[in-house]
């Protein structure tokens, strides 16, 4: 799923909203879409910090272009309401969470100021000023926004999953530590070789597919900053079979991490250094 933000900068509500209304419709025409709107006050209307995933207000979300489903409730983190959507939506559209870790639409008089902290496709001031197409095209050069369950749905989606009697996963996450006295791990970051990692990835899945019994194989890495206690990787297999299954979801793992370039920068409370360098 392709997440999109759309951040105020000084524009009216009705302006923002139009520019949301105009987003999700052209988007709606290429897959479904959700929208998550965060509402940065507490109960007694105390702003509160609304970076992406701080609990404090409320998050909402609706399924389907036509609006015709909404959940909300305080508590839930923005990254959160993104994991319920990932499995049934194609896109999402974020809407009010400044410092969003995905592409962001700014709209208002402000727009150029806040565009240095943002990973930015565009400025606006008007729902005119939106060219949907570039922005629908941009996003989806993007790395987008998966979770083990949409990997899980995708697979099951196969033309060959009536043939399937297995699927078997691996989640690679951010460790804290590894003994009670290591300085904690903040987070790590990853950097991908442009191209040539998405392409290796590509030809991994296609050769283990390519093995006796086992009919989808789906590899997935994060980049950019993964928090402490956070997902960075997933193996899905689907197999005729448990033991093919098991098999080939260990062998992905470990040529993942050997065949991919992908470098690992991380960040303690004490130090921050790249893996690579450090083993080297």
């Amino acid at each position: 799923m392709y997440v999109l933000g759309v951040l105020d900068c000084g524009t009216t509500r009705e302006t923002l909203e139009a520019v949301v209304d105009r987003t999700v419709d052209a988007l709606s025409r290429e897959g479904r879409v959700g929208v998550v709107r965060y509402d940065a006050t507490i109960a007694d209307g105390t702003p509160v910090a609304s970076e992406a995933g701080t609990l404090g207000g409320d998050v909402t979300y609706d399924l389907g272009a036509d609006g015709d489903w909404t959940a909300c409730g305080t508590g839930m983190t923005v990254e959160e309401a993104l994991d319920q959507l990932t499995p049934t939506c194609e896109y999402a559209v974020v809407v009010g969470v400044p410092e969003l870790r995905h592409p962001t639409i700014l709209v208002g008089p402000d727009a150029d100021r806040e565009a240095e902290s943002n990973d930015v496709v565009a400025t606006v001031d008007t729902p005119a000023d939106l060219d949907t197409e570039t922005i629908r095209q941009t996003l989806e050069t993007t790395e987008p926004h998966q979770t083990l369950e949409s990997l899980i749905e995708r697979v099951k989606r196969s033309p060959n999953a009536d043939r399937a009697g297995a699927i078997a996963t691996f989640t690679g996450r951010v460790r804290t530590k590894d003994t009670e006295d290591d300085t904690p791990t903040e987070y790590l970051e990853f950097e991908k070789y442009e191209g040539v990692a998405d392409e290796r990835m590509a030809a991994l899945e296609t050769d283990l597919e390519r093995r006796e019994g086992v009919l989808e194989v789906e590899l997935y890495h994060r980049t950019g900053v993964v928090k402490s206690g956070e997902d960075i990787v997933f193996v899905v297999v689907l197999a005729g079979h448990r033991e093919e299954a098991f098999r080939t979801v260990e062998d992905g793992i470990n040529r993942l991490k050997d065949e991919v370039p992908l470098f690992k920068k991380e960040v303690t409370i004490d130090d921050e250094f790249w893996v690579h360098e450090r083993s080297a």
